[in-house]
């Protein structure tokens, strides 16, 4: 089921089985989706690495990531893009920025369990009936509903990760923008310094932070993400090592193969094969 407007808005809803898969590997611009697995031991390769997923698991993929299917049995699934609904623009509203998209190279993977599964059952079981619902009320109450799925989706993700042992709101707000601001600017901005002064916060305010939430320092979340750029870039185009090592802000072929074989522990023609 899709709702699409006259001004490109456009809203999917579908339950995927291994016969009808391709539409996870069509992405395009301003492209937002959520996986809802129904079933166990689905199969994907999401940025050249294999995953599974059970069921009541839930993903939250941009139109950045790269999927490749061996198997799946039956998901649930989500897509929009930016003009139906933009979670920048409605950021204070969903509070999913920098948590469930654009959090830079983690991948968002959601458990749900219990009460948390009856809420997501009854959510979407509101919106397959609004899909078929045709009136010029339907755009408005599509994206009602699906406020509701991020901000369920947001609740469940941060009580299940490291986001949990920020108690103040006002921090963890830091650290979705640090992972925002990290997502846009990696390519020229590489040190916590520079991302503390977008902030205006000190560097020692964000380690610190960031030592709240876990083992990784603000610096390894940078060099996670220029090395996921750098695996796609390797798996995905022709493009060769000194155009990738540059796009992602090396200087010169010889820093980014030493920064990737520090990083994945081989060289990036040995990735490549």
């Amino acid at each position: 089921m899709k709702f699409t407007s006259k001004t490109g808005e456009y809203f999917e809803v579908q339950t995927l089985s291994q016969n009808d898969h391709d539409i996870l590997q069509q992405t395009q611009s301003g492209e937002l989706a959520v996986l809802w697995f129904q079933s166990d031991n689905n199969r994907l390769i999401i940025d050249a690495k294999e995953r599974i997923f059970n069921t009541n698991d839930i993903i939250c993929l941009t139109e950045f990531h790269r999927v490749e299917v061996i198997d799946i049995q039956s998901i649930k699934f989500l897509k929009w893009n930016r003009e139906f609904y933009c979670i920048l623009y409605h950021d204070s509203a969903v509070g999913c920025k920098g948590v469930l998209f654009y959090g830079a190279a983690q991948l968002p993977i959601i458990h749900l369990s219990g009460e948390e599964i009856k809420s997501f059952e009854l959510v979407w079981k509101v919106l397959e009936d609004e899909m078929r619902s045709h009136d010029n009320l339907q755009g408005e109450m599509l994206q009602m509903i699906l406020k509701r799925i991020l901000i369920l989706c947001t609740r469940v993700y941060k009580s299940q990760t490291d986001f949990s042992h920020l108690t103040q709101e006002k921090n963890i707000d830091i650290v979705r923008e640090y992972n925002f601001l990290v997502e846009k600017h990696f390519r020229e901005k590489h040190t916590v310094a520079e991302y503390a002064e977008l902030l205006h916060k000190s560097p020692k305010t964000l380690s610190n932070l960031f030592r709240k939430l876990g083992n990784k320092t603000p610096l390894q979340f940078i060099h996670e993400r220029k090395l996921l750029e750098a695996q796609r870039l390797l798996n995905y185009t022709d493009k060769s090592v000194s155009e990738i090592g540059y796009e992602i802000g090396f200087m010169d072929v010889q820093s980014f193969s030493r920064f990737f074989k520090k990083m994945e522990g081989v060289s990036p023609m040995a990735y490549k094969g």
